[in-house]
């Protein structure tokens, strides 16, 4: 059974904290046990001084073998969604919670398995780097996993007053594809687009 070092991922941030030292030293991190099945880690990706950010849960299949966030199925109805939302994905910042893909093997197949509390706590040192860095206006949570860990972020070491971003939670892309019909796929796409839109309207407002 994987466990994770009680230490998390702190001791392998760099000294420096921008998003291109953050981004090569991801991959060396081994902060909870993920990293020893997946291909690699898994940084966010988007403007470095976006307005908006859009945290996720963890890597995919996909992303794991490419690298970059929201690349997969997830990704494509996440980029219908921004477009939709009149948010362009080459403004935002997107992330996940979660770097490295957290999986079970089925055949040749590589199943999603939710990460566990501790995970997403040893490795929520990146995520509040990268918030740190960016300093958006808006952070959106894409699923419980990222909401939990934002929710931490905030027990944490406050910013300056009137710095904090405002958070909207919402539902994760994948949701969507995995509604039982049409109808249900289209209420909850309308949702996450609708809450998009809320997230453009706050930065604006910000």
């Amino acid at each position: 059974m994987q466990t994770s070092s009680p230490l998390g991922a702190s001791r392998f941030l760099p000294e420096s904290r921008s998003l291109r030292a953050l981004r090569n030293a991801v991959d060396g991190c081994r902060g909870c046990d993920l990293y020893r099945k997946a291909t690699q880690a898994v940084f966010g990706r988007g403007k470095a001084r976006a307005s908006v950010v859009l945290v996720g849960e963890q890597p995919g299949d996909r992303e794991d073998r490419v690298g970059l966030p929201f690349v997969g199925p997830a990704g494509r109805v996440l980029d219908g969604a921004l477009a939709d939302a009149g948010l362009a994905r080459d403004e935002v910042y997107v992330t996940n919670a979660v770097k490295h893909f957290k999986f079970e093997e089925r055949g040749k197949r590589r199943i999603h398995k939710k990460p566990r509390v501790s995970e997403t706590v040893a490795c929520h040192p990146w995520l509040a780097a990268e918030l740190a860095a960016i300093r958006p206006r808006v952070v959106v949570a894409l699923g419980a996993t990222a909401r939990d860990s934002l929710a931490r972020e905030s027990r944490g070491q406050m910013p300056p007053a009137g710095t904090d971003p405002k958070v909207i939670a919402t539902l994760h892309p994948s949701a969507v594809l995995r509604a039982p019909d049409g109808a249900s796929r289209a209420r909850l796409y309308g949702k996450l687009v609708e809450d998009l839109r809320k997230a453009r309207v706050a930065a604006r407002r910000a």
